[in-house]
C-alpha cells in the first residue's frame, strides 16, 4: 500500500483553490484500497481524526480562519510517527521545510506543489524592492524537492525561469456533480429584480487587488443597462454602478454553483491567476467565460468556450462579451462543459497525481480490476 501525506497551511474555512484540491483529492484517495492518505493542517490543538492530522499554530489576525505555522518542530514529528512513503509539501512556508526535514530522517521522497506564485504575491503588496529576494528564497526551497508540481504552464515556466528544475505540470479537476448544468436557477432573474431581456454577468472570488474588479465595473458601465453584473463573494467594492450588484458575502460551493450555473456569461480580469478554478467551475455549470488573456486563464479558456480578451482593458472586455451574445453563448456553454468532462474530471487528475507519486518512490501502479462474474 502507498501511504501519500499531504500538508498545508491554506486549510481554512473560507479557504479557496488548495483546500479544495485536497478535499477532492483525499475524498478519491480513500476509495483506492491500494492507497493510504493522511492529511497534515494547522489547528488550535493536536488532534487527529480519520487521517486527518490538527498541528498547532498561532492564528493570523484578521486572517479569516488561516493560521500560519511558526515551528517545524510539530510537523515533523507528525510525520515520523505517521511514515509515509512519499510527502507532498502544499504551501512554501515552514510547513515546506518540515516536509523537507522528515523526508531526509526518512528517506522517502518530497513533491513540492507551487499552488501560489509567491513572488508576485509579496511583490503586490512589498513593492519590487521585494522581487529579488523572494526569487531566491523560491528557487532555494523547491530546488530540494524530489519532484515539483505546477498546475499550468505559466507557473511552470515561472519556476523555470527561476533555475527551478524538475517541474511537472499537473492540472487541477472539477467536481463535476457540484458544478453541473442542472444547478441552474432559473429563479435567479426574478431575485436581482431583472427583466427578461437583460443579460446576465457574473464574477465569482475574492474581492482582492489581484483581481482586477475595477476593470470588470467599468466593462459593466460601458456595457449598459442591457447588461447586468453579479460579484459573488467577500470584499467586494462599496461604490458599484447601477448595473451592477453583490452577494456581499462568502458562499458555499453549492451556492456558488447555482449562482454561476444560472447567469449568461462568466467575467474575470485577473492577470495573476495561476490556475483560475473559478473559470473551469464555471464551464463545467454549462457557463461560458470571457477572460483576460493572461496567467492561467489564458490556457483554460480554449476556443470555442467563451472569449479571451486584451488584458487591462474594460472596453476589450465589454467588446468580448459582445461578441459572445452575438454568437451562441447556449452553444459555447455546453463546449465549455465537455472541455471539463474531458479535461478536469477529479479522477483523471488524481491519476495523475499517483503516476508522480509511483514515480519518484520507484513503485508501480495497481490496475484497477473490473469484477468478472462467470457462468
Amino acid at each position: 500500500m502507498l501511504h501519500v501525506a499531504d500538508m498545508t497551511m491554506f486549510h481554512a474555512p473560507s479557504s479557496g483553490g488548495v483546500r479544495t484540491y485536497l478535499e477532492a483529492k483525499r475524498r478519491r484517495l480513500r476509495t483506492r484500497p491500494d492507497v493510504r492518505h493522511s492529511l497534515l493542517v494547522p489547528g488550535e490543538t493536536t488532534s487527529v481524526s480519520d487521517d486527518l492530522y490538527s498541528v498547532p499554530a498561532p492564528p493570523i489576525p484578521f486572517g479569516n480562519g488561516y493560521r500560519f505555522p511558526l515551528r517545524r518542530g510539530g510537523w515533523v514529528s507528525t510525520l515520523l510517527a505517521l511514515q509515509p512513503d512519499v510527502i507532498e509539501a502544499g504551501d512554501p512556508y515552514v510547513t515546506a521545510w518540515a516536509a523537507l526535514d522528515a523526508g531526509r530522517k526518512l528517506d522517502v521522497p518530497v513533491l513540492g506543489f507551487y499552488h501560489s506564485d509567491l513572488p508576485r504575491l509579496i511583490t503586490n503588496r512589498l513593492g519590487e524592492w521585494s522581487g529579488a529576494n523572494v526569487d531566491r528564497y523560491v528557487k532555494r526551497l523547491y530546488r530540494h524537492f524530489d519532484r515539483v508540481l505546477a498546475p499550468s504552464q505559466v507557473m511552470a515556466d515561472r519556476l523555470d525561469r527561476l533555475g527551478v528544475d524538475n517541474v511537472h505540470i499537473q492540472p487541477l479537476g472539477v467536481d463535476l456533480s457540484t458544478f453541473h448544468p442542472d444547478c441552474r436557477d432559473e429563479s435567479l432573474r426574478r431575485e436581482l429584480g431583472l427583466e427578461d431581456h437583460v443579460r446576465l454577468l457574473a464574477f465569482a472570488g475574492r474581492g482582492s487587488r489581484e483581481k482586477n474588479l475595477d476593470e470588470l465595473l467599468e466593462a459593466a458601465r460601458l456595457l449598459g443597462p442591457d447588461y447586468h453584473l453579479l460579484l459573488i463573494g467577500s470584499g467586494m467594492p462599496r461604490h458599484l454602478p447601477d448595473n451592477v450588484s453583490v452577494t456581499g458575502h462568502f458562499c458555499s460551493s453549492t451556492e456558488v454553483a447555482r449562482l454561476v450555473a444560472s447567469v449568461d456569461v462568466l467575467l474575470h480580469a485577473g492577470t495573476q491567476e495561476t490556475f483560475g478554478l473559478v473559470v473551469l467551475e464555471a464551464m463545467a455549470c454549462g457557463t461560458p467565460v470571457v477572460a483576460a488573456r493572461a496567467g492561467a486563464l489564458a490556457e483554460n479558456v480554449p476556443l470555442g468556450c467563451g472569449q479571451l480578451c486584451n488584458p487591462h482593458s474594460p472596453h476589450a472586455m465589454a467588446r468580448a462579451v459582445q461578441e459572445v451574445f452575438a454568437n451562441d453563448p447556449a452553444a459555447l456553454g455546453r463546449q465549455a462543459r465537455r472541455h471539463v468532462e474531458k479535461h478536469h474530471a477529479w479522477d483523471r487528475v488524481v491519476d495523475g497525481l499517483l503516476g508522480h507519486y509511483h514515480a519518484v518512490t520507484g513503485t508501480r501502479m495497481q490496475p484497477v480490476l473490473e469484477e468478472v462474474t462467470h457462468g
